[in-house]
Parts: C-alpha cells; structure tokens; sequence
C-alpha cells in the first residue's frame, strides 16, 4: 500500500487496489442489507458486470472503433454491449434471487420493464469507464515522465563520468596532431577528425538540437575515419540540398552511415560503392543511403537493434509523423528516413 503512495505502483497494481475498494465498499453495502450470503453473491455479481462493461469499452471497443473514427459502429456495438450485459445480469440476479433468497410468495418477475432497468443502469457505468480511462492514461502518462526523468538523470551522470579530464584528451590529442603534421600531414587530418568527433560526442549529442551543418561535419569525420579501414577506395557520394539553418536532434542520421560500413562494404573489393543525400523538401527532411549487397555469414545479433532503436527513438520524437523504410534488391541495400521539420 505504501508503494501507490509513493507513487512507485504500476499501472496494473493501481487497477487492483481500485477494484478491492470497489469489492469492499459492495460487499459492505449489500451485507448490511441482505446478509452475507446473498451480499457475497450480488458484490461477485456486480463486479463481473462493472469488469465487461468498463473493459469491454477502454480495451477493445474504444480503441479498435472510436479510435479508427467508426463512430456509427463503434455506437451500435456500445448499444449491444449495455443490452446483452444488462439483460444478463438481470436474468442471473432475479433467477438466483428467486431460488436461492427470496421468501415464498416474493419472487420477482422477470418482466421487460426490469431488464430495461438493468440496462440502463449499464449507461452510468459504460460512462464511468471514460473516467477509468482517462485516470489510468493519466497514471501511465505520470510513470513514463517518472521513468523518463529517471533515464535521463542517469543520462546526465554517465555523461559526467565520461568527461572526466576531457581538456587533457583533447590536448594531447592537439599535441600529436601538431608532431604528426610535420611527417604526416595525411595521418594529421585524421587525428583532428578524431578530435571533432570525440568534441561532438562530448558537447553536442546530449542536447536536444544540433545544427544541420554539425550533424553533417559529424558524418563526414565519421566516413573520412571509416575508409581508411578499407584496402582500396570507396567510391562514395553525398548530396547535401538543405537550409543551412536547420537544426535537427542528434545522432539520427548516424545507424545508417554506421550499417553502411558494419553491412554494406567489403574490405577486399574494388566495387564499394556508397550514395547518400540529405535534401530538404517543403517542411521535410530526407536522408538515403544506397549501398551494394555482399554475400557474407550473418554474424547473430549484429543487425537490426540499430533500427530498431531508432524507430522507438523516432516515435518519441515525432508519434507517428515520420517515415523509416529499409528495402533491397539483388544488387543493393535502401535505407530511407523522412522527418518533418519545426
């Protein structure tokens, strides 16, 4: 109990502890009333009547009917719903009343009038589920912004402990740049790429924005890196069509660059081949990466959890406004990402 109150209860507990305070206040009531037998019948009665009603609507009916905007349909099912459970629970109430409880000469009829009570008495509780609705969407909503805060407190730390004396990396980084330029101006150029990306980890990936033009310096660093891992040379083009004042959340772009080069090149071929664009289109951004397809061993676990984020972390971002699309064909591999832009 102390749990709920801390607000550390799931969503599935707090359904719980609304439902035995729904059995006791019942059970009390009927019992003082009609005595323990016939008020342990009449609370079971109700609370599997309130259970097919309130569910039956926020689980299924709700979201598969009013949701998808079939509201006649989702109208006449409701109507179906409070009938076939009011009648039901009328029939079950008056047949076990009249064998089990009532008195001789006090049996109740079982007339049309009183099944149409139950029935309507069904519209009160199929209107209370709204509300049940509503509150369970509010303590789910309320767990996620807790749990969010928690991801991002211990966000927050782990980024503290990687930047522990970042200004010596940097510098000493700095310092074999400049003894490297004197001999190796080639080996030079990569060590300042180094520099910019572990710079961009560190300064730019924990905020919310980045400018377009960092994200994209970023990826270049990145391939300039990666190609001088392959045997012969990449044949690689990148088309870059955008307002140079975009800023976009970090790291998007970045599991298909990185697919490219775990998935779609081989070290000993002389055929590499990589295009990639980002071009801006109305209030859209797109990036395409096409790479060739090699027949190599699937190694387990290596592929898929990238996307596979990155449409969870899309779906944060942008709910459902957003396209994420991977195809191939014989010769090539496709991964296309549309995001719409503020």
């Amino acid at each position: 109990m102390m749990q709920v109150f801390k607000g550390k209860a799931t969503i599935t507990q707090l359904q719980w502890l609304v439902w035995i305070s729904v059995y006791i206040i019942l059970f009390l009531s009927f019992t003082s009333m009609d005595g323990f037998k016939e008020g342990v019948f009449y609370t079971n009665l109700y609370i599997v009547y309130y259970v097919i009603i309130i569910y039956g609507n926020i689980r299924f009916l709700y979201p598969s009917f009013y949701e998808t905007r079939r509201y006649i349909l989702y109208g006449l099912l409701a109507l179906l719903l409070l009938l076939f459970t009011g009648v039901g629970r009328g029939y079950v109430s008056t047949i076990v009343y009249n064998t089990y409880f009532a008195k001789p000469g006090q049996a109740e009829p079982i007339t049309l009038l009183n099944l149409l009570k139950f029935v309507l008495g069904g519209g009160l509780i199929f209107a209370l589920s709204f509300i049940f609705r509503i509150a369970i969407a509010y303590f789910k909503l309320k767990q996620q912004t807790e749990e969010i805060m928690v991801q991002k407190s211990q966000a927050e730390l782990n980024l503290l402990k990687s930047q522990v004396q970042p200004h010596f990396l940097f510098n000493t980084l700095n310092n074999i740049y400049y003894e490297a330029y004197r001999e190796a101006p080639r080996t030079a150029a990569l060590i300042e790429r180094l520099s910019d990306i572990m710079r961009y980890f560190l300064d730019e990936s924990p905020m919310d924005e980045v400018s377009i033009n960092t994200e994209v310096k970023f990826l270049e660093n990145y391939l300039e890196l990666e190609k001088i891992r392959i045997r012969h040379e990449v044949k690689l083009t990148f088309t870059k069509q955008f307002n140079s004042d975009l800023r976009i959340p970090p790291m998007l772009l970045m599991t298909f660059v990185e697919n490219i080069f775990k998935h779609g090149i081989d070290k000993s071929s002389l055929d590499n081949c990589v295009k990639i664009s980002l071009v801006q289109e109305d209030n859209y951004l797109m990036f395409e990466t096409v790479n060739r397809i090699y027949d190599r061993p699937k190694q387990n676990g290596s592929s898929g959890f990238g996307i596979t984020n990155l449409r969870k972390r899309l779906t944060l971002l942008y709910q459902n406004n957003f396209e994420l699309d991977t195809h191939k064909n014989e010769q090539s591999f496709t991964a296309f990402l549309k995001i719409p832009l503020a």
